[in-house]
């Protein structure tokens, strides 16, 4: 049975979603919202859905059935650029130094070179990649290209704020230094975050709620509330509430049938 968790008053809201590929439903019925300030996580198995789901928040495709709404927009074109949205690579252009990389949202945004340079300067300062900018992506490791193409999805100054598996391909030490680095960056801001991962952990470490998912057709099953109060990573991880967290959540994938 599919979960509903709509809140009308949330930044972004996903109602009676359905999207078929060639007449197959890989989405069906899924409701979710996501509110100012809030940080949701996806997880699931590969193949349930939460990359196409979105895809379909970013506008680069069309609900089948429902509707999907970011910032008040509803219509899928015009959410387009609209919703900042980092996908599993970087993506940075080879090309341009880093600077100029995060740059290029604001660009085709018609915003002046002037002012573009100094969002990029005062907001690398947190990102930690102020000695960088000059730097092209070949000279970076990959967290610090991640850290670079994360810059450039907030640059974009958009309320929604989507991440498909940002940390995914990288080892486990840098990994865990990048949610240490995330945590610290979004507790700072407003807007509405929702990531995919198959990381039952990066979800309970990074999320408010975490949102399970299953697949054929793809639906949201449960919703687990997350509630740490452990001022660091290193305790999080260890701690009773952890822990039976990531039970319960383990538990309700493998009630589905489901593995990671």
């Amino acid at each position: 049975m599919a979960v509903s968790t709509v809140d009308k008053d949330a930044l972004l809201t996903v109602s009676g979603v359905r999207f078929d590929y060639e007449g197959i439903p890989v989405l069906d019925n899924v409701d979710l919202s996501v509110n100012r300030g809030e940080f949701v996580a996806l997880v699931g198995p590969s193949g349930c859905g939460k990359s196409t789901l979105l895809n379909l928040i970013s506008g680069l495709l069309s609900p089948s059935k429902g509707t999907v709404s970011a910032n008040g927009i509803f219509d899928s074109s015009g959410r387009l650029g609209n919703v900042s949205y980092m996908q599993q690579r970087d993506l940075l252009l080879p090309w341009r130094t880093i600077a100029e990389n995060c740059q290029l949202g604001m660009e085709l945004r018609s915003i002046s070179g002037d002012v573009s340079k100094v969002r990029v300067q005062e907001l690398a300062k947190s990102f930690g990649l102020s000695d960088v900018l000059n730097y092209m992506p070949w000279q970076l490791s990959g967290g610090m290209r991640q850290r670079a193409a994360l810059m450039r999805t907030i640059l974009l100054d958009n309320h929604v704020l989507l991440l498909d598996e940002p940390f995914g391909a990288l080892d486990a030490i840098t990994r865990n230094a990048l949610q240490k680095w995330l945590l610290s960056v979004l507790v700072r801001n407003d807007k509405a975050v929702l990531l995919v991962t198959h990381d039952v952990e990066e979800a309970i470490l990074l999320a408010d709620r975490v949102m399970i998912m299953a697949s054929e057709p793809g639906r949201i099953i449960a919703e687990v509330n997350v509630k740490l109060t452990e001022s660091n990573i290193e305790s999080s991880f260890t701690s009773p509430a952890f822990v039976e967290l990531r039970k319960d959540i383990l538990a309700l994938l493998e009630k589905q049938e489901v593995s990671l």
